[in-house]
């Protein structure tokens, strides 16, 4: 007689973690010391996975790999319900041999959910090609309308213990943080303070099309809430005051507190981090965003409360008073389609700390320079703002600390460029106090924005690969003096798009940036969750052979990528 379990009364919330799955097919006729070899691939490609893919908290990733080489429907039904049983939520074979696709991986498919992402890493071998098997297998995967990634790479030959070459171990890397970003994220939420501010319809919150294509859920709080616990001093006052401590001597005189009531303004704004942090980690939100504007800190109709710049600041940080933390994406203004934005390239990096910005003003080439003409600067031969122009992001709210500094400064080394001039009380009559900074020049990442269209019912990431550049100090300050001097500001260029494109297809008045985050882990990932990618900058090519993933063969055979992505849609 069957029995019902008992499943623990737990009141732990415990965040779950990416599994891979590693395994190998094989042929029964294959000597002895091949699927030794095979097998020991399997383990080596494990190890890899292992060693260099983390989740964005620095949490290992869980591998599993099997021993078993996977001949036919046997093996693979034993490899299947083992992977199942270990909550498998990514897939890589790593061939060696030829097999038979329907009798080995196929089969083991069918006991994973259709959607679960599916790698083929090979060597180019000649003795028992693996990359026969590799083909046969991707097109006829493709052709059953699944999509695959095939990684054709290198490792020797001949050996018992052969190891795959850097760019092999790159292109599964950059794949596994794509995996790990689509099926980490789905089943977890995001916490948005307030309702859509501003009016943005660039904004809102795609509460139905962001759980279908993302698995994200959208909680949505009244902010009234956030000014009840305000009032009532629901936060740890001697935590307030660590906080208040560390800003103090860490900014010293850069701490303006010369408008009226600014010390208690600037507790409200330190409490406001309280409160929110403890919300998000009650509900285990991996990203939030909170309104300000109007409601909050600028409508004269009720009581304007201080503005929240650096609890915003420090969710989107790498540090704050009590040491390391991960990064927690964060949106100001409530620009939920900004937040996820942010998460993904958050995610898809490894954990590095988002940058949110106003596309504010894109400055030609030709402008910058006679504005440097006339400030009597020297332009440089070298000055590439003085051939490409570049974007002035900034935006009174969520810009990360760390990008007061470059990769791996230290937390002293940033907190010294920062400083917090009082708010402009004509934008926010609550007061409160700002962030502002200027990013240096040579960091190196993603600069993009996500879309939604009600025609297509899909989401698009219009991006480029971009930089940072440094501008000489006379120069920088009539720039940032330009727009809102109080504020952060990063002097962002494309890579391959024009000035005159740029400004013509940003998809919203805000944009995003993440640092070491490279094309082909964003391409993997939008091929995923079945995001449209929007690069149309005239002056990139189709495909950058070692930046770019190499186009599933399912694209090819079903009309190009936009094409398939859209009869995925439908499909799904």
């Amino acid at each position: 007689m069957g029995q019902a379990k008992k499943l623990p009364s737990t009141r732990k919330n415990t965040a779950r973690v990416v599994t891979f799955g590693v395994c190998a097919t094989g042929d029964p006729r294959i000597d002895q010391a091949s699927r030794d070899r095979a097998a020991g691939i399997v383990e080596t490609i494990a190890e890899v996975i292992a060693e260099q893919v983390r989740m964005p908290d620095g949490t290992a990733v869980n591998v599993v790999w099997s021993p078993l080489l996977i001949d036919g429907e046997k093996q693979a039904d034993i490899v299947g319900r083992q992977f199942v049983e270990a909550n498998v939520d990514a897939v890589v074979c790593a061939p060696d041999t030829w097999a038979f696709p329907q009798l080995t991986l196929m089969s083991l498919l069918a006991h994973l959910p259709v959607q679960t992402p599916v790698n083929i890493t090979c060597g180019n071998s000649a003795p028992k090609p693996g990359v026969v098997f590799a083909h046969a297998v991707n097109g006829a995967l493709a052709q059953s309308g699944r999509l695959t990634h095939l990684n054709v790479g290198s490792w020797p030959d001949t050996g018992a213990s052969p190891q795959p070459s850097e760019a092999t171990v790159k292109a599964l890397v950059d794949w596994c943080y794509a995996a790990l970003t689509f099926a980490g994220l789905k089943g977890r939420r995001v916490l948005i303070f307030g309702h859509d501010s501003m009016g943005m319809e660039t904004a809102l919150s795609h509460v139905i099309p962001t759980r279908r294509t993302f698995g994200i859920e959208i909680t949505r709080l009244d902010m009234k809430l956030l000014a009840d616990m305000l009032n009532k001093g629901a936060y740890d006052e001697k935590e307030l005051l660590m906080l208040r401590a560390w800003i103090e001597k860490n900014l010293g005189n850069r701490l303006d507190l010369s408008q009226p009531h600014a010390i208690n303004k600037l507790d409200q704004s330190l409490a406001m981090y309280l409160i929110m942090r403890d919300l998000m980690a009650e509900i285990g939100a991996v990203g939030g965003g909170f309104m300000n504007q109007l409601e909050w800190g600028s409508d004269l109709r009720g009581i304007p409360l201080p503005i929240c710049d650096l609890a915003e600041s420090l969710m989107n940080s790498t540090f704050d008073h009590n040491g390391e933390k991960a990064a927690i994406p964060f949106a100001t203004e409530a620009d939920t389609q900004g937040l996820l934005t942010m998460l993904f390239m958050n995610w898809l990096s490894g954990g590095n700390p988002p940058l949110f910005m106003d596309f504010r003003k894109v400055w030609e080439a030709d402008e910058l320079v006679k504005l440097a003409a006339k400030l009597k600067v020297n332009v440089g031969k070298n000055a590439v703002w003085a051939r490409k122009g570049l974007v002035d992001g900034d935006n009174s709210g969520s810009a990360s600390l760390n990008w007061a500094g470059r990769p791996g400064d230290s937390v002293n080394e940033v907190l010294k460029n920062i400083s917090m001039p009082g708010a402009e009380l004509y934008y926010f009559p609550g007061g409160g106090n700002s962030v502002t900074f200027v990013t240096p020049g040579g960091i190196e990442g993603i600069a993009g924005r996500l879309a939604y269209s009600d025609l297509c019912g899909m989401f698009s990431m219009v991006w480029d690969e971009a930089f940072t550049v440094d501008l000489p100090k006379k120069l920088a300050d009539a720039v940032a003096s330009s727009s809102n001097v109080t504020w952060p500001h990063t002097w962002v260029v494309p890579k391959h798009a024009s000035m005159a494109e740029y400004k013509q297809f940003a998809p919203a008045n805000h944009f995003h940036m993440v640092w070491n985050l490279e094309a082909a882990r964003l391409q993997y990932w939008m091929d995923l969750a079945n995001v449209i990618s929007a690069a149309p900058w005239q002056g990139r090519p189709n495909f950058i052979e070692g930046t770019d993933r190499p186009t599933p063969l399912m694209y090819l055979i079903n009309g190009g990528e936009n094409e398939t992505k859209r009869l995925r849609a439908r499909g799904m």
